[in-house]
Order: structure tokens, then sequence, then C-alpha cells
């Protein structure tokens, strides 16, 4: 048995990784500000993670064998966790994002998001206290109401209504993971003793007209097309650049991807249920597509094995 904490994982595939810690029989706290209740047999400790202060009296004289930081944004925040969980942890795994591969995101907000995360990665990194691991997760589907972002949903609501959606001319693929996969991946790295940045994606690559027409098979429904200059906003996962992963480092060590093209469909048709008030399962039928090539297109972002004090 091992002794967990889960910084956030109060939804979504957070949720995920703290019931499978508990059901692993390990001793599991999940530290948030108490917007919500963790599972059953799951300890819960309330804090700011940005209150410093008030971050160690929440934890006391807890240690732990591995520190799961779902919701560490800035550098500000990984400077905290640095300083609070040295000697602490033996590992800390941190919960990136394939955003961090781009730095051409269209809207500045998207480009701080991306900043922030990567400078977090770096602070994170720099501490030789414990073995820090980032794992940058592909875009995350599946789970009908649970997927917050509302992406897939985007989709599945235009199309299934004849609404157009905005894509770029030539749109380039990108990567995709399910939830209880990044959540099954979280649960792995934490058990394993490298370190350092690790790109967690499915098998298969998608761009946008490719999934506009998995959706439009569901739906029954053509897609309607809006062609957007490159270099402007369009919809979700549409892409004028390079903007797949490679996972080769994470199979490499281990970890058994699952293929994009098996789990898609469900995935859209939870999220067409959800849109219709039911439950998030897909209907009966529902086809599957081919997601495209299991390897990265030629100029997609490898792992970034970056100097931890390089950005």
């Amino acid at each position: 048995m091992k002794k967990i904490l889960v910084i956030g994982g109060s939804r979504y595939f957070g949720k995920h990784l703290v019931t499978l810690e508990r059901d692993a029989g390990n001793e599991v706290t999940v530290l948030n500000r108490g917007s919500a209740l963790p599972p059953r047999g799951v300890g819960r400790l309330i804090a700011d993670r940005e209150d410093e202060t008030g971050l160690r009296t929440a934890l006391g004289e807890r240690t732990f064998d591995v520190v799961f930081d779902q919701v560490c944004y800035t550098p500000r925040q990984a400077e905290t966790a640095r300083r609070v969980f040295a000697g602490r942890t033996g590992r800390y795994v941190m919960t990136s994002t394939m955003e961090v591969h781009d730095p051409a995101a269209p809207t500045p907000e998207a480009r701080a998001y991306a900043e922030g995360k990567r400078r977090a990665e770096a602070v994170l990194g720099a501490e030789s206290a414990f073995g820090h691991v980032a794992v940058r997760a592909a875009h995350v589907l599946g789970g009908g109401r649970a997927e917050f972002t509302g992406r897939l949903a985007h989709y599945v609501e235009r199309i299934g209504a004849g609404i157009p959606v905005a894509v770029h001319a030539a749109p380039y693929p990108t990567s995709f993971v399910h939830h209880h996969e990044i959540a099954r991946f979280l649960h792995w790295a934490g058990q394993q003793e490298f370190t350092g940045p690790v790109n967690a994606a499915s098998h298969g690559e998608l761009d946008v007209l490719g999934l506009s027409g998995a959706v439009a098979e569901h739906v029954g429904r053509a897609p309607r097309l809006r062609t957007v200059p490159d270099g402007s906003e369009a919809s979700p996962f549409s892409f004028d650049r390079a903007y797949a992963m490679d996972n080769g480092r994470a199979a490499a060590l281990g970890f058994r991807f699952e293929r994009l093209a098996d789990w898609l469909p469900e995935a859209i048709g939870e999220s067409a249920a959800a849109l219709r008030g039911e439950p998030g399962r897909a209907a009966p039928g529902a086809g599957r597509r081919t997601a495209g090539p299991t390897g990265p297109r030629p100029g997609a972002p490898r792992e970034l094995l970056l100097p931890s004090c390089s950005h």
C-alpha cells in the first residue's frame, strides 16, 4: 500500500485517477478547496494551493509516496509545490498538456496557458528532492456530460443541426486520448521510476475533417464546413500547423495505448446522448472509422526532453 495525494481530482479524469488509486489498495487523499467531496474511502484535505502557509498547515506532518498534481497551471503554483513537497514525497506527477508543444496558438489566452504549463514543468523538474514527471496529455475526450470542455459536443451539436463548422483549408491532424485511458496512464506513471516529460496519446491521428466525418456518420447528416484562413481561429481541433504527438517514449517504457479508432465512436455516442439528456452511451450499431496512421505526421512534435531551466 502506498500513500497517494491527488491535488485537484474532483472532476473528469481526475476522479477516475482517485478511484483507480483507491481500488489498487492505496491510501488516497485528495487536496482541494473543498468544492467537492471525494469518493468513499478517500481522505480529504482542504486548502488553497497558492496559500503556502495554509497548504503547509493542512498537510501537517504527512508524507506521501506519490503526489499527483492535476491543477498546476503556473510557475508560481509550481514553486509553492516544490518548496512544500520537497522531502514529503519521492515522486511528483504533474498533469501537463500537449499545448506545451504549440508556441503558435492563435489566441493570447492559449499562448499564456501553454507558457504557464511549460514554465511550471521547468520549475518542478528543477527539484532534486523528488522525481518529477510531466504527463503531456493529448486532447481528452469521452464521458458525455463529464467532458466539461464541450469540444466534442460542439461538433455533435452543430453537425446534427446543420450548422456550419469552421475549419482550415488544409487542417493538420492532432492527437487524442480517452478520459479513462489518461487516468490509467497517470496511475501507471506513478508506479514507474522514469522522470521528465512524456507524451500520452492514443494510437492514431485525426484531423478535423475526419472527426467531422465520424460525427456525421453517427448523427446521419453530412457536415457543413466553412473554410477560414490559416492563422485565424476555427473550431476546436482544427489546426493550420503540425499538431500531433509521438507517444513513443511512453510506449517504449511499457504503457500499452488504445487505438483512437476503437473508442471514438462510443465517445461521440456519449456526447450525442448527453445533448439529448440521455445516459452517456453510444447508440446501437454506431460505426467505427479509421483514425489514421499510428505514427506521427512529418513535422509533428516528438518528445521534448528540455533542460529544467530552459524556459
